[in-house]
């Protein structure tokens, strides 16, 4: 058995921005469910949601400033959940990066370097809670600083460093590693100086005993200037301890056997149901109701990232199409403008709502036969995996997990099964208007479309697979 510390800024269902949640509040179980002792730390943020009792169990003083750790327990399990309780640091309420004005909080190097320390000390077994881990599991740029710090302690657990996205790297003014008193001996371009700047995320890539992403592709497309953001000389440096490993789903929430969220249950036998989720998605969107029209969906944060632009310049060859587009999200503004202009125009064709709710993108992927998710880049991505899960071929754009995870419907796949959806490769709304009309012929070849459905279905996204992986990797350091 490991003992396992896994660190993270955000755990679903406590707080979440994006997919770290995800893999925050799914893994730790999976590997507790593979006999590991797994502790979990977290911020404890004013806005937390917590469902289970939360006592208080020590408290731990750096650079004088005292912080109380606080207990709970992730839902449904048994795995302990740590709260770095330090209001004069984290007591704002709403994202735990941004204010309301979408700013980073002005005392953000603060916070997650004072977080570091106090996962350093736990790690050190100076927190008064009579437990050491073997393996500390530290997740982006918020926890980077961890490895390096441990880096001049002596008798050290071992380190892991995921990446979930690189855009995010923690990046400060040197002025900031001055004022965050940390030790001199780090500060050098092998450490955690970036070009004269202080980087929260080279910490991690630096000191870590192995560095791991998302999906396999992700880590090769990292090492490359297009991906690594000034960071891949370094991640190719440390190629032989790069590894990617994929992101499960949550095989409870997402199961259109059991989910209270949609209008009818199904499954892989009883696949002729989900047109019921179809047309109850139509009436509730104010779609015209029609079973046999395509209808297309995507939930997502309207960002360049999302290849958002590429289906903006798609519209105006879609609504000339015999389709209807659901569409969900958030993000850049005039983004959201556009695309509530579009469905303005044409109500009877696309339906758009701003903003996110959680039983909406449940009934989406219930209720759509096909999933958008144009990705100019995506380290692992879930949304493919949920759609293959509900019987939605997804359409996608062959870059990091959503490489990984979609076999793309041609000839030989077709002819063996394993197609799942259908795939592009170039970043341009030329090529995805080509694949949404692959997929039309695909949709109207009733036998094929069926034979798709149910290979994507069948297909294993559970965490067991991804924890296991894990497990290995811990084993081996």
């Amino acid at each position: 058995m490991k003992k396992i510390l896994f660190a993270s800024s955000e755990i679903h269902p406590f707080i979440k921005t994006g997919g770290l949640a995800d893999v925050a509040g799914s893994l730790p179980k999976a590997l507790a469910e593979l006999s590991q002792d797994v502790r979990v730390i977290l911020p404890n943020y004013p806005s937390l949601k917590t469902t289970e009792d939360v006592h208080f169990i020590s408290s731990v003083r750096v650079n004088n400033q005292q912080a109380n750790i606080l207990e709970t327990r992730l839902p449904d399990s048994q795995v302990r959940v740590w709260l770095v309780d330090c209001p004069e640091l984290f007591d704002t309420d709403g994202n735990p990066y941004v204010d309301a004005q979408g700013n980073p909080w002005e005392n953000i190097a603060d916070r997650f370097t004072f977080f570091s320390r106090i996962i350093v000390e736990v790690a050190m077994n100076r927190a008064h809670l009579d437990w050491q881990p073997d393996v500390v599991h530290c997740n982006d740029w918020q926890t980077g600083l961890v490895p390096a710090l441990l880096s001049i302690e002596s008798n050290t657990p071992a380190t892991v460093f995921t990446i979930h996205n690189m855009a995010y790297q923690g990046i400060f003014p040197e002025s900031t590693f001055a004022n965050l008193n940390l030790p001199r001996q780090l500060w050098h371009p092998d450490g955690i100086e970036f070009h004269d700047m202080l980087s929260f995320i080279k910490g991690g890539l630096a000191y870590a005993n192995r560095i791991t992403t998302v999906s396999p592709t992700y880590a090769l497309e990292i090492q490359t200037p297009e991906f690594g953001y000034g960071l891949e000389g370094l991640l190719s440096h440390k190629y032989n301890i790069l590894s990617g490993i994929i992101n499960g789903m949550d095989l409870d929430q997402w199961n259109p056997e059991t989910d209270r969220a949609i209008s009818e249950p199904y499954s892989i036998e009883t696949l002729e149901h989900k047109v019921i989720n179809k047309t109850s998605l139509q009436a509730r969107s104010s779609l015209p109701v029609n079973k046999s029209v395509p209808l297309f969906g995507l939930i997502s944060r309207l960002v360049e990232q999302k290849g958002i632009d590429l289906l903006l310049d798609c519209l105006n060859e879609m609504v000339e199409m015999p389709l209807q587009l659901v569409l969900l999200g958030s993000g850049d503004k005039s983004v959201e403008k556009k695309l509530m202009n579009f469905a303005r125009l044409y109500p009877k064709k696309i339906s758009v709502t701003i903003g996110y709710d959680e039983a909406l993108a449940h009934q989406i992927e219930a209720g759509i036969d096909i999933f958008l998710m144009p990705s100019r880049f995506e380290p692992c991505g879930l949304n493919q995996l949920y759609s293959q899960r509900y019987g939605t071929i997804p359409i996608v754009r062959e870059t990091g997990g959503l490489a990984d995870t979609i076999e793309d419907a041609l000839p030989k796949s077709l002819a063996n099964n394993t197609a799942t959806g259908v795939s592009f490769k170039e970043a341009s709304a030329g090529a995805l208007l080509e694949a949404i009309k692959r997929t039309l012929l695909l949709y109207n070849d009733k036998k094929t479309w069926k034979k798709m459905q149910k290979t994507a279905m069948s297909k294993d996204f559970s965490w067991k697979n991804s924890a296991a992986q894990y497990l290995e990797l811990y084993e081996q350091i």
